[in-house]
């Protein structure tokens, strides 16, 4: 079964291997989608990574081309990128124990471009279409909130969380366990949590990330 670690991992491979070098032009999300048997909007969050990375460049009308900074990206990953071995259960048991733990941090770092940013995840998150354009912007929201403590550890950290959520035992979890309710559900407890964090409000933050993470993990796992 293909999942969109498989479709990273094969364009990866395409770029290091320099099949495919700078300029080239990849197959259109169409053809990534029959090819890898995946939906449109999961092709779109595996090349919106990969362009985060500065690995690949999209241009409206035309398509998504190999960066002509490919090898410095390409250098820049680490060495350990492969994906981590690790089930939905020990990643809700980390996010529990990391996430509250970083809340004083972020209070104390975050700037208002931070801020700027989390509302727009909790924007495009409210807006998305499908459920993986949801959980895309669900974990760039965690992502943005961990980036907002401006500590590299941390932030690396958390961009590999968000490596195991692009699993597929991660998806079929989700797919199984939501309802249109428990996304507004977690809409409202994202609206909730940055608000307490651009008010500064640590020990409110820290109950509500908490107990946002304790509504994922049961409605995920049961528990």
């Amino acid at each position: 079964m293909y999942t969109a670690l498989t479709l990273r991992e094969a364009i990866l491979d395409n770029l290091q291997s320099r099949t495919w070098r700078a300029g080239h032009r990849l197959p259109t999300e169409r053809a990534l989608s029959g090819q890898f048997g995946l939906s449109r909007s999961t092709v779109r969050r595996v090349l919106a990574e990969l362009k985060e990375l500065g690995l690949i460049t999209q241009t409206v009308g035309s398509g998504t081309y190999v960066s002509a900074e490919v090898a410095a990206a390409l250098a820049g990953l680490s060495d350990g990128e492969a994906p981590l071995a690790t089930s939905p259960a020990e990643l809700m048991s980390a996010r529990l124990v990391l996430e509250p733990a970083i809340i004083a941090m972020v209070i104390g770092n975050a700037t208002a471009a931070d801020f700027s940013r989390m509302e727009t995840c909790c924007e495009k998150g409210e807006a998305a279409a499908t459920l993986e354009d949801f959980e895309l912007w669900d974990g760039r929201l965690h992502e943005a909130i961990a980036d907002a403590a401006h500590n590299a550890f941390i932030s690396t950290v958390f961009q590999r969380m968000n490596e195991v959520r692009a699993q597929s035992e991660w998806g079929m979890l989700k797919r199984r366990s939501a309802t249109p309710e428990r996304r507004l559900d977690y809409q409202r407890e994202h609206r909730q949590l940055v608000a307490a964090l651009k008010d500064r409000d640590g020990p409110r933050a820290v109950q509500l990330c908490t107990e946002h993470l304790a509504h994922v993990r049961r409605n995920l796992l049961g528990f």
